[in-house]
């Protein structure tokens, strides 16, 4: 009876101090350990337990966060009373441990185990204990967080090699901190703004301007978790690039028609510099934009006349697939119902099968055709992979940290490619190419990207590959253009992209 007048004073009361009255000192009291971190959609538990140690299974026992009437968990008379629990609890709190050399209950081990964390479920919890000696109650805060994905990084060069960053990522919780940087300073950023979504979860997008050359890195994180970091070093824009190829040949023609004029003689010697310049500015103009891994060693980028030269002809793999179509080295998806809808997964992907432990190798692939009737593709992966057979499940993500390095177009970013590095790296698109040519040297790490139809250099990376490196394509889904694996028909014979080559007896026995 006294115990049920004492419930009934606390309904009433509210928070207040219970029926005017403290608890019994020394007879009965709450402890608890706060606060609790808990990743969303993980299980934790927050403690709480009774001084002196007493079994509590005979004792009234309720977790509850604002309303005492709406409890999270009610336990009394050695049951649980589930009529009144909060909707959004049923079937994910239970006891649980404060420690692994609890035993439960029987020592007064009263802490509230949650399962399936929500955004919702953070705040405050308060953990209240009656018998008929005294009661007590104590406050646990409850930290629900989410790491977000990877910072996004886009460049769009401006005028005089200045050059408009972007930074996005989404779904954290609570709301993450930004920060810009480059090699040798924090950076101001011209714009940081937040955006809440239905969810819940925040997204964070900023930009601000550099000059190049220069490597700027973006940070997300939020406090006592690791921050994720993108990076990207920057060189002079094409346009730069070309103004200053256009101005060396211009200085050149100058030059010759003096040196015709003055010096006929010399007329040889001239031809033969000039055309060293002018390989010199090819060169040059493929130098667009490098992508350095965190932890990578700076290399030149091959060339593109350079990279041609060791052509191998890829053969594709004869694995079975019902999503995808291969006929004549041309690949589409199947057109049929796909169980992740239209998010392009390894689902649609194949590798060649001819894996390479090193060497040069050089392959091309051509993404559709200037028909305006089918225009080029703009869904598309070409790369390489480490992995000996491609996963199938829909929710597998291939990146660089799993053995898949690869360039992607989307046709919901018309103005830039990605590339499979963590975190993610934008490039910029100055112009879609018809042809894509990949360059593999395995032995110094290097991976470079080409447009072929403007013999420009799309991007360049370097890794540490071990074991078999296996090219690696998906033609998307929802274009009307194939992706066609290009085989060169005469083996060692010389053309304006260079020597086309076989695949060496080493490379087809591994």
């Amino acid at each position: 009876m006294g115990a049920l007048m004492m419930h009934m004073c606390f309904v009433a009361a509210l928070g207040a101090p219970l029926c005017g009255a403290a608890p019994v000192s020394g007879s009965l009291e709450v402890l608890i350990r706060t606060p609790v971190r808990v990743q969303r959609g993980q299980t934790t538990t927050l403690p709480c337990w009774l001084n002196p140690p007493q079994s509590a299974e005979g004792l009234e026992v309720s977790w509850y966060r604002v309303h005492y009437d709406s409890p999270v968990m009610f336990y009394r008379a050695k049951k649980f009373e589930n009529a009144s629990q909060e909707a959004s609890y049923v079937g994910r709190v239970s006891f649980g441990l404060k420690d692994a050399a609890s035993v439960g209950l029987t020592a007064g081990d009263v802490s509230l185990k949650l399962e399936k964390a929500t955004i919702e479920d953070a705040g405050d919890y308060n953990c209240y204990v009656s018998s008929e000696q005294g009661y007590d109650r104590a406050s646990v805060r409850l930290i629900v967080t989410e790491i977000g994905t990877p910072p996004l990084l886009s460049a769009v060069w401006k005028e005089d090699n200045m050059v408009n960053m972007s930074c996005e990522s989404e779904g954290w919780y609570p709301e993450p901190n930004l920060r810009w940087s480059d090699q040798k300073q924090v950076l101001k950023p011209k714009s940081l703004n937040y955006c809440k979504s239905s969810s819940g979860l925040q997204s964070v997008q900023s930009w601000l301007l550099v000059s190049s050359p220069t490597e700027v890195s973006c940070s997300v994180g939020i406090s006592d978790e690791q921050p994720k970091e993108a990076r990207v070093r920057l060189e002079n824009s094409p346009q730069t690039v070309k103004q200053e190829s256009r101005s060396s040949t211009a200085g050149w023609v100058l030059f010759a028609l003096l040196l015709i004029a003055m010096l006929v003689l010399l007329g040889v010697l001239y031809f033969k510099r000039r055309e060293k310049k002018a390989k010199s500015n090819n060169d040059r103009a493929e130098e667009n934009l490098t992508l350095l891994p965190k932890e990578s060693e700076v290399i030149q980028p091959t060339s593109l006349s350079a990279a041609s030269k060791c052509y191998v002809n890829v053969k594709l793999d004869t694995v079975e697939n019902r999503y995808l179509t291969v006929k004549d080295n041309k690949l589409r998806d199947a057109q049929c119902d796909f169980p992740n809808g239209c998010k392009v997964t390894c689902i649609t992907a194949i590798k060649g099968t001819s894996g390479f432990s090193s060497g040069q190798h050089y392959w091309e692939v051509s993404l559709g055709t200037t028909d305006p009737k089918v225009g080029l593709k703009k869904s598309w992966w070409v790369g390489v992979t480490s992995a000996t057979f491609i996963p199938r499940e829909v929710d597998f993500s291939p990146s660089t940290s799993n053995g898949f390095w690869f360039l992607s177009s989307s046709p919901d970013k018309t103005d830039s490619f990605q590339f499979s590095k963590e975190p993610n790296v934008l490039l910029p698109i100055y112009s879609r190419p018809q042809t894509v040519g990949v360059f593999l040297n395995y032995d110094s790490g290097e991976l470079s990207f080409y447009n072929v139809d403007d013999k420009s250099l799309i991007c360049s990376l370097t890794a540490t590959f071990t074991g078999l490196i296996f090219p690696f394509f998906n033609p998307g889904k929802d274009d009307k253009g194939a992706m066609e694996i290009l085989q060169r028909e005469k083996p060692g014979q010389s053309s304006d992209m260079g020597n086309s080559v076989e695949p060496t007896a080493q490379e087809i026995e591994s």
